[in-house]
């Protein structure tokens, strides 16, 4: 599918008539590649502005198309709006799964804080989206949702180092999910403050959540080779 673009022509001067008439014809997008400036184009907006603020028209006027066109690939509003969500929150369960590699728990525990303020750092418009109130029904959720499939994660780790410790296994899922939900909310903090940085961040959470507010490290450092 080719979305409409109109072809330009400029008509040869009158006083030279022995020149052929030269025809500049721009580029049309294929309907994958509009598809793909829609989404960009809504991600943005839907951002600033949250799901009411945005109009399709706005989202048109962006993208220099007429309205129908944002309709004939998402249906509406609504229909561009699920599919962003859907790829945020697909973005930040990947990057948490793809970061837990390291053998010892602690590290583990790491890579998980690490890879959400990544996500928070690198993707800044998905997660604003992300934390909002969906107005529509998600394929794949809500927010509190995808915090509670990254917690799934962490939680086979937490289980193995209780039962090493000598704790009830059965208590890792409530642990996973409060040290999950406690980085993620400071996550929504930090958005904004972006103070201190990334790495202090993330010692002094993986410190909290590791020692307990009775054992925390005055100075935490990490033990990763991650160090920023």
């Amino acid at each position: 599918m080719m979305d409409d673009v109109a072809t330009d022509s400029s008509t040869p001067s009158s006083d030279k008539p022995d020149k052929q008439p030269r025809r500049t014809r721009r580029t049309r997008m294929t309907g994958a590649e509009r598809r793909q400036q829609l989404l960009e184009i809504g991600r943005v907006l839907f951002a600033a502005k949250g799901f009411e603020g945005t109009s399709v028209e706005e989202i048109a006027a962006k993208a220099g198309v007429s309205k129908p066109v944002v309709y004939e690939h998402f249906g509406g509003k609504e229909g561009l709006y699920a599919v962003v969500v859907d790829r945020e929150m697909r973005q930040l369960l990947d990057m948490v799964t793809g970061s837990l590699t390291a053998g010892h728990a602690r590290e583990l525990v790491e890579q998980a804080a690490f890879a959400l303020l990544d996500y928070i750092e690198e993707h800044t418009d998905g997660f604003r989206i992300l934390v909002r109130d969906s107005p529509i029904p998600q394929s794949t959720g809500s927010f509190a949702s995808l915090i509670s499939d990254i917690a799934t994660q962490v939680e086979d780790i937490l289980g193995r180092e209780f039962k090493s410790r000598g704790f009830d296994p059965k208590l890792a899922p409530l642990y996973a999910q409060a040290l999950v939900g406690m980085v993620a909310l400071t996550g929504q903090w930090w958005l904004d403050a972006r103070k201190p940085k990334k790495a202090e961040v993330a010692a002094h959470l993986v410190n909290l959540a590791w020692h307990g507010l009775d054992g925390l490290e005055p100075n935490p450092r990490l033990i990763g080779h991650r160090k920023s």
